[in-house]
């Protein structure tokens, strides 16, 4: 095989695997350069949209092995921590427009192991571990991507196009000069899991609720034999690592979700920060940009994986088509029509949610509540808000980016 006439991604997460296997399928050579030892054990995201898994019935047995390691969730809610239920949102009303009708809860790492297993099948795919990209140049025939080594040694690997999907950090993307512009949420994410039986003591709990609260708001979600909470931390708190992360004080926090007088057992325990960013560009040349690389937002509402998995959908369909004779100018499209999606609608709920989660006015909560229940009451409005939390509409929208 010519070495240069191949696809390189760089990052062996969703939104790179999901790219690499669309590429495969069209009998594009791929190499996937992943800088760990083994695929990442990311236990952030766990929520599939309807359109995610639409995408994902594209690899066989896929989906159906998701749906049997995970959790379907029929319904999801917001809830106010002191009056209980506000809004809860039915998926079957989208029937029509899905083939399914349901958000899925299941690890991203699940998703990525059962791509392995299909590319390790394709001649033409070929894996690199212990590989940080560290560089890149191109010129009009390819592009250098250099990669080092544990030992500080390096490599330099040739192909005809480049895909950074190396995460939030991402090398490819610093190393093209592409601007990140964006915040940081003021609040720690705290992320819990526990075999604390939540859908038995907390009335009407449905398996994905966001939980409003003008002192400390909170998510719960439901995954199969866990449930996962979601807890802000102040940044006074959060300065001190070990405190927030010290068993007694999550211990204290559980308890104040739900009392159990028996205690939490805790499974994991994670904290992280919370940026809203967006690359200024998702194309430069023969490199493209996909999933966290290209852009990174707040958790609430799980569209960042989706998105990126949406990204690598709509960027390996231009790629086949420029493989196979179109004009490298197609590529602008995939840059113009995800970075949109990113800006309009990925960062904007998210941004949303977190501001209805965390109002303190009392005024504003109940005209953000009232409005939610005047939604789910209407069914043209019910579905409408589904069609958008699910990211099914911005979907439809991309066709009138040019």
């Amino acid at each position: 095989m010519d070495t240069t006439r191949r696809v390189i991604i760089a990052g062996a997460g969703p939104a790179g695997l999901v790219a690499a296997a669309y590429l495969a399928g069209e009998g594009i050579p791929v190499t996937i350069v992943e800088q760990e030892r083994d695929l990442p054990d990311d236990l952030r995201a766990s929520t599939f949209h309807p359109p995610t898994l639409d995408m994902l019935g594209r690899f066989p047995g896929v989906v159906d092995r998701l749906i049997a390691q995970g959790l379907i969730c029929p319904t999801w809610q917001f809830r106010d921590r002191q009056q209980g239920v506000i809004a809860t949102f039915e998926m079957a009303r989208l029937k029509d427009d899905t083939a399914h009708p349901y958000r899925l809860q299941c690890e991203q790492w699940r998703l990525t192991r059962m791509l392995r297993e299909i590319l390790a099948e394709n001649p033409d795919v070929t894996f690199l571990y212990d590989a940080r990209a560290n560089g890149v140049t191109q010129d009009a025939d390819g592009v250098t991507l250099t990669v080092e080594r544990p030992d500080g040694s390096t490599e330099a690997l040739r192909c005809a196009y480049l895909v950074g999907a190396d995460g939030a950090r991402s090398a490819v993307r610093r190393a093209l000069g592409i601007a990140f512009d964006g915040m940081t949420i003021p609040e720690t994410y705290l992320t819990l899991s526990t075999t604390f039986r939540f859908e038995q003591h907390i009335p009407d709990l449905s398996p994905i609720a966001y939980i409003s609260d003008p002192e400390e708001w909170f998510v719960l979600l439901q995954a199969a034999g866990l449930w996962r909470v979601l807890l802000p931390t102040a940044p006074e708190e959060a300065a001190d690592e070990a405190r927030m992360l010290d068993p007694a004080r999550i211990e204290q926090r559980m308890q104040g979700v739900w009392p159990n007088p028996a205690g939490y057992e805790i499974r994991h325990r994670t904290a992280y920060r919370v940026h809203e960013r967006v690359a200024e560009s998702y194309v430069a040349g023969r490199v493209f940009l996909a999933g966290d690389a290209a852009h990174i937002n707040n958790p609430l509402g799980g569209m960042g994986m989706n998105g990126g998995v949406h990204d690598a959908f709509n960027l390996a369909e231009k790629l086949t088509q420029v493989w196979k004779g179109a004009d490298l100018s197609l590529m602008g499209r995939y840059s113009r029509q995800r970075r949109k999606v990113a800006v309009d609608v990925v960062q904007a709920q998210a941004l949303r949610n977190r501001q209805l989660l965390n109002q303190r006015d009392p005024a504003v909560r109940r005209a953000y509540h009232d409005e939610l229940r005047a939604t789910v009451a209407d069914p043209a409005k019910h579905r409408a808000y589904l069609l958008r939390s699910a990211m099914i509409q911005s979907l439809r929208d991309l066709e009138a980016v040019a």
